[in-house]
């Protein structure tokens, strides 16, 4: 093995045995990895790449094992070895002292009956052989280090009681504890705000060149690909399909797979009818093997074509917006408020109030749908649920289609739910997994009085699972058997089987996959106008939308701080506060890869000389 390379997978198989199936969740993959030098590997849910991580780690459970190939690894005591042969024992040594991995979800990774800096000192003392006191001093000062606000505090803090943005750089600081040569980030910014993901993503930049480590980074968001890592790796199905340097993956893709991923992330630049997807590019036989077309050979060759047939004129966005404007409001919020009181001492006396909904006044218009930005913890899912009175309302009015929904009574209000739905945030937890989603979807229309039998109900299910791009035969299965981007496609059936007036989408694309993520966005944009709905859309991710509003509020401490048409306020932000979640976005332009693969070299140069 080369001096340079610290990490080289050489054929790597592994497979998961079950009853009816052999899964080969990666198959056949080989790479290397230099010191200092981060290798992105990016694929959709089921690709292969998180299960490359764990094996890696020797973390795979049975039925899965590694059934061949070679990780060959330099460590810092023994030299190089072959993970994949050596015994639990020496592997336990490797592991947290010279592989660390930060995982996708820190609130899981965390035990929530340990304070956050014990679990970073056991670590400590486990493979550094510190006592306590001395552990305790390196966590504090690993939190400055990640830059953690009052580190002495989040030392004594317990992981429910600090934000995920400081959970994970909790994790972070956990994982350079023992000062690795190498770190797996497993999907470590997924679910962070644009802001969040920034800093962290700064923080592993500067961490990897303070420290000179390697860094292998797993995601399916090319966009952060593109601004943070030196060779990308791409998977499908556990195949690898393209490897290379970033800047010639993204100049010159060679995989229809990968042109698809690359042209299916929202654009700030264009307004478009309906986002490319991974279809265009190619097709997939019963196996999975990928097939491509004539017509999609000549798509993927020039897929400015796809973005071109989309593209939505200035003229025909004004017109939209035009006739919007015309009709009256079928939402007026004038000056609501909702806190939630802050209580401590023995008899629970209020002492403060969480303003998490602070005098916001807006009006949503027939057929629109509305924007609604901003950070964790601003209010704007506080404040879609005061719309639904899930929370009840401190102060103000709601008025939807002339009715005073915070002066209604429970009954009353029940009533109008079926012209208010909402789709959560996690399809997951949404479906009952012990009822068919057929009944999941007939239920509600059931209380709710539409049509007079179930016969007609189930008719109409089956209907509805088709518009969302579901089979008639799916009636009758669990949620179980569904992946994340089909359950929310149930989500949304269920919601329209109501045939709602209005729909609330409270992050509900922000745990997809881009490429399901781009399929759930065409979907609402297709059946909005066919269903006639107007909606709220909630998102901390303002490409997606751009991509998917007429006009946008920003939310900022439970209060508006900015509001327009989508095109005007991503072109000419006024407040200070949207201009910082707009640069935040990663910028997968051409210059600013080129330009940070320009500055990475350089680096790289120095630490390998």
């Amino acid at each position: 093995m080369d001096k340079d390379i610290i990490l080289s997978v050489n054929n790597l198989r592994t497979y998961f045995y079950t009853d009816e199936d052999t899964v080969k969740s990666v198959d056949n993959i080989s790479f290397h990895l230099k010191k200092g030098e981060t290798l992105g590997i990016v694929g959709e849910s089921g690709s292969g790449k998180s299960i490359t991580s764990l094996s890696i780690m020797r973390l795979i459970n049975k039925p899965g094992v590694i059934e061949g190939g070679e990780i060959l690894f330099d460590s810092k005591n023994k030299g190089v070895v072959d993970l994949a042969k050596i015994s639990e024992r020496e592997m336990l040594d490797i592991r947290g002292n010279d592989i660390a991995m930060i995982f996708q979800e820190p609130m899981t990774s965390l035990n929530p009956v340990y304070t956050c800096g014990d679990q970073v000192a056991e670590a400590i003392i486990l493979h550094q052989k510190l006592n306590y006191a001395q552990a305790k001093e390196k966590t504090i000062e690993l939190f400055n280090k990640v830059l953690l606000p009052r580190p002495e505090a989040i030392f004594d803090s317990y992981p429910h009681q600090i934000s995920g943005g400081q959970k994970q750089r909790v994790m972070i600081a956990m994982a350079l504890s023992c000062n690795p040569k190498l770190l797996i980030a497993d999907e470590p910014t997924t679910a962070l705000d644009v802001t969040v993901q920034a800093t962290v993503l700064e923080l592993l930049s500067h961490l990897r060149d303070e420290y000179g480590m390697s860094i292998i980074f797993i995601t399916h968001d090319l966009g952060v690909i593109a601004e943070f890592a030196d060779r990308v790796l791409v998977m499908y199905r556990g195949k690898q399909v393209e490897e290379g340097k970033v800047v010639d993956i993204f100049n010159d893709a060679k995989h229809p797979y990968t042109k698809g991923l690359l042209a299916c992330r929202p654009r700030l630049e264009v307004k478009l009818k309906r986002l490319p997807v991974v279809s265009d590019f190619m097709d997939t036989d019963d196996n999975g093997i990928i097939t491509v077309s004539d017509s999609q050979e000549k798509r993927f060759k020039a897929s400015g074509d796809i973005l071109l047939a989309n593209f939505i004129t200035d003229d025909e966005i004004e017109n939209r917006n035009s006739v919007l404007r015309t009709q009256e409001p079928i939402l007026k919020i004038n000056n609501l408020k909702t806190y939630f009181p802050v209580k401590r001492g023995l008899f629970g006396k209020i002492v403060d109030y969480i303003k998490a909904v602070d005098d916001v006044s807006l009006e949503v218009y027939p057929g629109e749908i509305v924007g609604l930005v901003g950070e964790s913890g601003c209010g704007k899912t506080t404040l879609g649920r005061s719309i639904l009175r899930l929370e009840e309302p401190t102060s103000g009015e709601i008025i939807f289609d002339e009715k005073k929904i915070h002066e209604l009574g429970t009954k009353d209000m029940r009533k109008l739910r079926k012209d208010i739905q909402i789709i959560f945030q996690d399809p997951y937890s949404s479906l009952n997994p012990r009822i068919t989603i057929g009944e999941a979807i007939v239920e509600p229309m059931r209380i709710h009085g539409i049509f007079d039998s179930d016969f007609a109900r189930k008719k109409y299910a089956i209907e509805l699972l088709e518009t969302v791009n579901l089979r008639k035969t799916h009636f009758n299965r669990y949620p179980l058997e569904f992946s994340g981007g089909q359950r929310q496609r149930i989500c949304i059936a269920r919601a329209l089987a109501m045939k709602p007036k209005f729909i609330i989408c409270d992050e509900s694309v922000s745990a997809l996959d881009v490429s399901v993520q781009a399929q759930v966005l065409n979907l609402i944009n297709k059946i909005k106008d066919e269903f006639n709905f107007t909606t709220i859309f909630i998102s901390h991710d303002l490409s997606v939308v751009k991509f998917i509003s007429d006009r946008v509020f920003v939310m900022q401490r439970g209060k508006i701080v900015e509001s327009g048409y989508s095109e005007e306020l991503y072109k000419n932000p006024k407040a200070e506060y949207t201009q910082k979640l707009i640069q935040a976005i990663p910028k997968a332009t051409m210059e600013n890869i080129i330009r940070n693969s320009f500055l990475r070299e350089e680096k790289l140069r120095k630490i390998t000389t």
